[in-house]
Order: structure tokens, then C-alpha cells, then sequence
């Protein structure tokens, strides 16, 4: 839909690396291109009439009219400038106050607002030489009348983020209904671009038409997306788009958590069953059936962590078990403060259907990679309301407190067996599972 686009697709070779199958055809979504010749036309002859600055973005000056565009006028005599701003256009009407100067208002929902705040401008501080001809558009309408045309070939379109940005997307999932055509929210950068394709043309593949975004993930997760990275799955396995992000996190006011703060009496939380993830995996690729269903623990702990941190202002530790499990992750605490962490093995949260897969593979729970598990730390008097706010939350219904810190075996961690034995859990050595990620 966007001249954005089409410049990252031409300037990236794009169109040249996609399969003959794949067809783009690019607008309608550019000003210069859908811009009524009656609007060109009237200001053509503002800008031709003495005493005008007409003040246009460079784009528009080859834009031809009936007879003429605004190059022609301009090598006439006629003054026209171009600007790269709206608000130029007020400086050069405070510097000419004698003369009109003119802004050729075009563009679809993002020239709006800026074009508009010009205006408001003008008034608040008084200039009264200043006018905006306008020739604004509205991308949904522009995508209607594309495919009302009883030529139209168009099957899935890529709108434009930034449109979104400023309009949101409510009109899109009715367009797409009505046309059945799949419309894909993206930016301009060449992987942007690239992905928009991918989920397009995915659409497709399965007679789908919906709108897609990562808009939608992110507002879950209550970030804004700031960068990102693609997963590459083998076709068959998990067949779809998967989109890593990374982001930059805002530092509350106070103590922040971290692994070098665990004290002798803290209590120390899960959020949840342990193993899901790793042990979902794995099956998968060995190949094993079990009869009970395993799913991964995938999820972004955003909201849950925002809600812990209103219960209980100074949790002293916070950490992901990503690889390594639990084990792991503890073990490395341990050693940052200097301190024992002692668990009981009873108090593990641990799904039957993982212990079940763990026993025939021969794998400790403990040891199993989690993706949507946090491990807090926290002083005892706190732990109890920490707990229940974990509890009560969608992210850690299934909390439990497994162990506290204690003063002996610095740097170790130790389990209270179901047989009241103890046993030290070192460090994991090697890998359970293949990296992933």
C-alpha cells in the first residue's frame, strides 16, 4: 500500500528475490500517485498566480496536470519551494508576510496530523497569509476501492505500520472479511517487508483472511517492539512466522532485583510448573508419543512481573530458568551472594506428565529448560502476599515456594529428598536439550 514499501523493495531487490508465484504490485498508497487530477490541476494554478509562495514536498514537482506541473511553473518565474516539513511553511509566511504562501496538503492518515498542526499553529500565533489547499486520503478506502474494481487481481495486501500508528487498525479486519483478502500490517525495513510476504502469502496457503500483526503480540506483552530477529523452523514441523524481539526496560524507582542480593531466610518462589517447555520439545524431535498431551510454557511475563513488583517493592533476585532449568539458575545465584539455597524436592511443582517423560529419558525436572517461568527471591515477611498475588495472577496460578536461602554451603544448592535425605545439585554439565534459540 505504501511508496515506504515499494522504496525498500526496489532499493533491497526484494521483487528479485521471490519466487515467480509472487507478484507485487505496488500502490495504492502513494499521494503522488492517487492524488485526483482536479486537485493537481487547482493548485497548479495557485501556484502560477503572482504573489504566491506555493510550498510543496519535492514528490510533487514532476506530478504532472492536465497541461503542466509544478516544475514547469516554477522555471516560468513561478515561486515555488520545496519544504520538508509543514512548519516551514510558517517561518517562510512570517519571513514574505506580504505575500500568500501555500501548502499543498496531501497524503494519506501520517501527513494529516502534521499537516494540521501547521494550521493550528498559523492561528495561535497570528499569520494570516497562510493556506492549505487539501487533498488528504484514507488508506481503507483506497484498499475498498481497489477491490471493488471487477478487474482486480489484488489477493492479500502489506499496510502500512505507520498508518496504524496514527489511525490504529479497526477497519482492516472488516475489509479483509469482505474481500477475503489477508491483510498484513508491516514496516519498511527489508526484513519487515520480507515477514509481511511471508504471513501474506501463509494466508493464503491455508484460504485464510484475517489481519495480521505484531502489534496485537506486543500490546499483550505491554511493550513496544523495538528490534527484533526471525526464527527459521523446518517446513512441516511448525510451519507459521516465529519473531524474537528484544526490547529496553524501564528501571523503577528503588531497590532493583538482582543475583548478588539472596540474604540467609529469604524465600524463594516459582511461578509455575517446571520442565513443560524443554521436555515438550524434546519429544518432538525424538519423536516420542506419549499418551498424555505436553505443551511449552511460552510466554511473555510481563504483566506478571509488573504485578510482583506492585506487591512487594524490593524482591531481591528475579531470574528466567531458561537453560539449565531451575538447577541451574539457582546454582548461579547461589554463588553471586554467596550463599546456600536449599530446596525441597517435595515442593517442586512438576506436571505428572512431565515426571512420566523425565523417568523414561532419564532426565532430572530440575535440569529442564522453561520459557514461561520466573524464579523470584524475596524476605520472608514478604513472601506469603507475594505468593498469593503470583497465584492470582493467569502467568503463576500454579506458584509454590520451593525452598529459602540459607547460611550453610555457601555457593551450593542442596535438595531435602521426598525421603528426608539431602543431596547437593550441582551445575548442570553439558546440554539436555540441542540449543533452540
Amino acid at each position: 500500500m505504501c511508496g515506504g514499501q515499494t522504496h525498500s523493495i526496489i532499493r533491497n531487490g526484494i521483487d528479485r528475490l521471490l519466487p515467480p508465484e509472487v507478484h507485487l504490485i505496488h500502490g495504492p498508497g502513494c499521494p503522488v500517485c492517487v492524488t485526483p487530477l482536479v486537485a493537481i490541476d487547482k493548485a497548479l494554478a495557485i501556484a502560477a498566480l503572482p504573489g504566491v509562495v506555493f510550498c510543496s514536498f519535492g514528490d510533487m514537482l514532476r506530478v504532472p496536470g492536465s497541461s503542466q506541473d509544478l516544475f514547469r511553473i516554477k522555471s516560468e518565474g513561478g515561486d515555488v519551494r520545496i519544504v520538508y516539513s509543514p512548519l516551514d511553511t510558517l517561518k517562510i509566511a512570517r519571513d514574505y508576510p506580504t505575500r500568500e504562501v501555500v501548502l499543498f496538503a496531501i497524503g494519506f492518515e501520517t501527513t494529516a496530523p502534521a499537516n494540521a498542526m501547521a494550521v493550528d499553529l498559523a492561528k495561535q500565533q497570528g499569520i494570516t497569509n497562510f493556506s492549505v489547499p487539501v487533498s488528504h486520503l484514507l488508506v481503507p478506502a483506497a484498499i475498498a476501492a481497489t477491490m471493488s474494481s471487477p478487474m482486480v487481481r489484488v489477493q492479500a495486501f502489506l499496510a502500512a505500520g505507520h498508518v496504524c500508528s496514527v489511525m490504529g487498525y479497526w477497519e482492516y479486519p472488516m475489509l479483509a472479511e469482505r474481500f477475503k483478502a489477508p491483510i498484513v500490517i508491516a514496516g519498511f525495513e527489508p526484513l519487515d517487508v520480507l515477514q509481511g510476504i511471508l504471513l501474506a502469502v501463509r494466508q493464503l496457503e491455508r484460504g485464510q483472511a484475517k489481519v495480521e500483526r505484531m502489534a496485537k503480540s506486543a500490546a499483550q506483552a505491554a511493550v513496544r517492539i523495538v528490534s527484533g530477529d526471525t526464527k527459521v523452523v523446518e517446513r512441516g514441523k511448525a510451519d507459521g512466522c516465529f519473531v524474537t524481539t528484544a526490547g529496553i526496560g524501564i528501571l523503577p524507582d528503588g531497590p532493583l532485583p538482582g543475583p548478588q542480593r539472596a540474604k540467609p531466610g529469604d524465600a524463594v518462589p516459582v511461578s509455575g510448573t517446571i520442565g513443560d517447555h524443554g521436555i515438550t520439545v524434546m519429544s518432538v524431535r525424538e519423536g516420542l508419543d506419549f499418551e498424555t498431551s505436553l505443551e511449552s510454557d511460552s510466554a511473555a511475563l510481563y504483566s506478571l512481573v509488573e504485578a510482583m513488583m506492585r506487591t512487594c517493592r524490593d524482591i531481591h533476585v528475579m531470574r528466567d530458568p531458561t537453560r539449565g532449568g531451575v538447577a541451574s539458575s539457582l546454582n548461579e545465584i547461589a554463588a553471586a551472594s554467596g550463599v546456600g539455597i536449599r530446596i525441597d524436592e517435595t515442593a517442586l511443582p512438576v506436571k505428572p506428565q512431565v515426571t512420566a517423560a523425565c523417568e523414561i529419558l532419564g532426565l532430572d525436572p530440575i535440569y529442564v529448560a522453561n520459557e514461561g517461568k520466573l524464579l523470584a527471591i524475596v524476605a520472608e515477611e514478604d513472601a506469603e502476599a507475594l505468593l498469593e498475588c503470583m497465584q492470582a495472577h493467569p502467568l503463576g496460578h500454579g506458584a509454590a515456594i520451593i525452598g529459602h536461602i540459607t547460611e550453610e554451603h555457601p555457593g551450593m544448592l542442596t535438595a531435602r529428598t521426598a525421603f528426608g535425605a539431602t543431596r547437593i545439585i550441582p551445575m548442570q554439565i553439558g546440554e539436555q536439550l540441542p540449543r533452540i534459540c
